[in-house]
């Protein structure tokens, strides 16, 4: 594999095999130095074209555990600002020697483009509303977690029941987490005010509710989406008070979840609108543990495309 762009370029075979290396990329963070020298000599550019807290800093400190050497753009003081095109971005970094970008741009598609502009591989960090790969892959990690760990392989998921509540019609996790679940074989509920909605949802392998209280009880994994109001040109909601009225996970809401559920947000979280409940008042929250976990996939996916060696040899450095 030499690029990671979209959820679809991978079979549940390739995301099985992802999720068993980050069983032992899991091991290595543990460790007293999480640190192996499976990437030294390496060069990994973060290549961020929007805000990211999460997302950027795990591949940071993924590539650094890894002992590749890491390079930070800065939008706000970079050439772009005189007008540089991303072409000529993408052709100055790489002329400095470059192994690998993780790209997030505002533009779909825009990572897809870069690759032929440069040899490195490119990963993409969110595009859009595209897709987020190493999203729906930690999602997937931290689900596979609480269903049984690595014994389960890809059949864990077979039918489990799984709600994605909130924007997903600008939401890239949400189509990335949709390719994810459904290729293992989990069954996916779509929850959302038609406005909030895909204009077709015709391609896509998921169940449409309206209606959040409906399906609650029935749910293995409740997983929460922040309204993203910067991408919004048009208003799409009466407010804000009446989508956390319907949408929002209140303590009462949240008493009505199975007991073995799961609830789930990739964050940033909008406290008050989607989670009016505290999160770690959830014995189900699994929120914090999804960012652990990105770390760890991250990790995975970074040794599977500049990587040489096996698995075990990772287990086995020092």
């Amino acid at each position: 594999m030499k690029h990671l762009l979209s959820i679809d370029d991978l079979t549940a075979d390739d995301i099985h095999q992802l999720l068993e290396l980050t069983d032992h990329m899991v091991e290595v963070s543990s460790r007293p130095i999480p640190k192996v020298p499976a990437l030294r000599g390496k060069n990994v550019v973060s290549l961020f074209f929007e805000d990211s807290t999460r997302t950027r800093t795990s591949f940071d400190t993924a590539a650094k555990r890894l002992s590749a050497d890491t390079m930070n753009f800065a939008v706000s003081s970079s050439s772009v600002n005189k007008g540089e095109s991303l072409r000529d971005t993408i052709e100055t970094i790489s002329a400095m020697g470059v192994d690998a970008f993780v790209v997030r741009h505002k533009s779909s598609g825009a990572p897809n483009l870069i690759t032929r502009w440069t040899d490195a591989s490119i990963i993409n960090a969110g595009d859009g509303w595209h897709q987020h790969p190493t999203q729906a892959l930690l999602d997937c990690y931290t689900i596979r977690q609480h269903v049984g760990g690595s014994q389960v392989g890809t059949s864990g998921f077979q039918g489990l029941r799984i709600a994605i509540v909130g924007d997903i019609k600008h939401s890239r996790v949400a189509r990335s987490d949709v390719q994810a679940f459904t290729k293992l074989g989990a069954t996916v509920t779509l929850v959302a005010p038609p406005t909030l909605l895909p204009p077709s949802l015709d391609s896509w392998p998921v169940q449409v509710s309206h209606r959040l209280d409906e399906v609650l009880p029935h749910l293995d994994v409740l997983y929460l989406l922040r309204v993203q109001r910067e991408r919004m040109d048009d208003a799409l909601l009466p407010s804000l008070d009446e989508y956390s009225a319907m949408y929002g996970l209140t303590a009462a809401r949240a008493a009505r979840l199975a007991p073995h559920a799961l609830v789930m947000h990739p964050g940033p979280m909008n406290r008050g609108v989607e989670m009016v409940v505290d999160p770690a008042d959830l014995p189900g929250s699994a929120i914090l543990q999804q960012v652990t976990n990105g770390v760890a996939v991250r990790m995975a996916v970074l040794f599977t495309l500049l990587g040489s060696g096996s698995a075990t040899s990772i287990g086995d450095a020092q």
